[in-house]
């Protein structure tokens, strides 16, 4: 059973940053694929960031250039930098991981959330 904990959201002002760490259990690490999504209340779940075994990363235009996806194999960790924040990214932050699957890249994995295990997620608020 792989099992995923995230960690590292908080409050924060608009136009700061925040990290977010998801440590993933499981022997097989550097084939999976991970995701960040988020939700707010009210709102659907939303894919922000995507990064697959080789490393192809996906994001949304609502935060392209503003957060940025990595990941530590060594570590069995995925990383969700993002900056310039704002109120608007106000949600529950979950962590996201399946398989590699060669024929559906990671904008596809993201984009349908075909993910088999998730986190139990983050807050992250950010004031005006």
């Amino acid at each position: 059973q792989v099992q995923l904990l995230e960690s590292g959201g908080g409050s924060v002002q608009s136009g700061g940053s925040l990290r977010l760490s998801c440590a993933v259990s499981g022997y097989d690490y550097s084939r999976y694929c991970l995701a960040w999504f988020r939700q707010a209340p009210g709102k659907k779940r939303e894919g922000v960031a995507a990064i697959d075994s080789d490393y192809s990363t996906s994001y949304p235009d609502s935060v392209k250039g503003r957060f940025t996806i990595s990941r530590d194999n060594a570590k069995s960790t995925v990383y969700l930098q993002m900056n310039n924040l704002s109120p608007e990214d106000t949600a529950m932050y979950y962590c996201a991981g399946g398989v590699h699957f060669p024929e559906k890249d990671v904008a596809y994995r993201l984009q349908t959330a075909e993910f088999a295990w998730w986190g139990q997620g983050t807050q992250v608020t950010v004031s005006s």
